[in-house]
């Protein structure tokens, strides 16, 4: 057993730095990695510029970690010292973290959205981690490795960053803008009447130039969604319900943007939208919420507001109730 042991552990160890790669990596490497850019390293304070350069090589190094716990050339001297090294600067992060905020919810990001973990959990998965590196350094001895090859290990970590880079390439930020003829954006706005409330300009107008005239529903929806397509559906349903039911823009994550037709087919209307890249969707929706967003505005004010599928999920009741109330400002969010 103590001839396999090692073996076990350097196995053990590198799959779950190779799962946590992968999974960051899930559903597509663009649109996860930039979500974990927005959801994880935005709220640490990463710069939109640095960002996408960062996150890439975090994933290329625990790649090549992954792969060179499996080899012999420096294991003891430099690989093991330098996962447990990444591992401890996790760990730190994590505990400042739950400390600051409390870490029993939320996905830490460590395995992406494949694995949804909270800071404790991630916490306890990254102690056990490095004490099985602590025994397996233990276990290993330099003298039966004949050769070090520095080389091995340069080669192997470039290869791993520069896939990734391959895998899921920068691209430039694109945002859609509605605009008159003139190139000026539009936005109209109504008279304030009695009971409504005071026209303000929301975020949305620079998409849809009238969104912030009397009561507007605004959607955000990621095309393969199937919640946002059932999601659409409810809303769609209420809409043949009621011809008063407000008019409904939608705002679409750029992430299998070629599935849009197939979605208002499901849905069985075909609404006002534009596609977003993902990162300013993200900035629209907010790095805390989650698809499907439901928004109900009355002259630009966001009066109730739903996202994901747990506590705060779409209820086409809660629309309805809050559509027949009369404004006021505990009303208004």
């Amino acid at each position: 057993m103590k001839k396999y042991l090692p073996v076990i552990l350097r196995i053990v160890v590198a799959f779950l730095f190779l799962i946590s790669a992968v999974a960051k990596m899930y559903p597509s490497p663009y649109f996860a990695i930039t979500t974990f850019e927005v959801k994880q390293l935005y709220v640490m304070g990463f710069s939109e510029s640095f960002a996408p350069y960062f996150s890439r090589t975090l994933i290329g190094l625990e790649i090549a970690l992954g792969l060179l716990l499996l080899q012999p050339n420096y294991l003891k001297k430099l690989v093991i010292p330098s996962t447990i090294l990444m591992l401890l600067v996790f760990t730190t992060h994590l505990t400042v973290e739950t400390i600051q905020n409390g870490g029993n919810s939320g996905n830490c990001g460590c395995f992406g959205e494949l694995l949804p973990m909270t800071p404790i959990e991630a916490i306890i998965k990254n102690v056990v981690a490095i004490l099985l590196l602590v025994v397996l350094s233990k276990l290993t001895n330099p003298s039966t490795t004949r050769k070090n090859n520095f080389w091995v290990l340069t080669t192997v970590t470039l290869a791993s960053i520069l896939a990734v880079f391959m895998l899921a390439p920068i691209q430039p930020q694109t945002t859609a803008v509605a605009t008159t003829n003139d190139g000026v954006t539009e936005v109209e706005f109504t008279n304030v009447t009695d009971g409504a409330p005071a026209p303000v300009q929301s975020i949305y107008a620079q998409y849809f130039p009238n969104i912030d005239k009397n009561k507007k529903i605004v959607a955000l929806f990621a095309p393969g969604c199937e919640h946002c397509r059932d999601a659409a559906k409810e809303l769609t349903a209420l809409k043949n319900e009621d011809e008063n039911f407000p008019e409904m823009s939608v705002l679409f994550m750029d992430e299998e943007a070629d599935l849009i037709p197939e979605f208002f087919e499901y849905a069985g209307k075909k609404y006002p939208y534009q596609v977003l890249d993902i990162i300013n969707f993200w900035k629209i929706l907010g790095d805390e919420q989650d698809t499907p967003g439901i928004i109900y505005l009355w002259n630009g004010n966001v009066i109730e507001e739903w996202d994901g599928i747990n506590d705060n999920k779409f209820v086409t009741s809660e629309l309805v109730e809050a559509l027949s109330k009369p404004y006021s400002t505990e009303t208004n969010k």
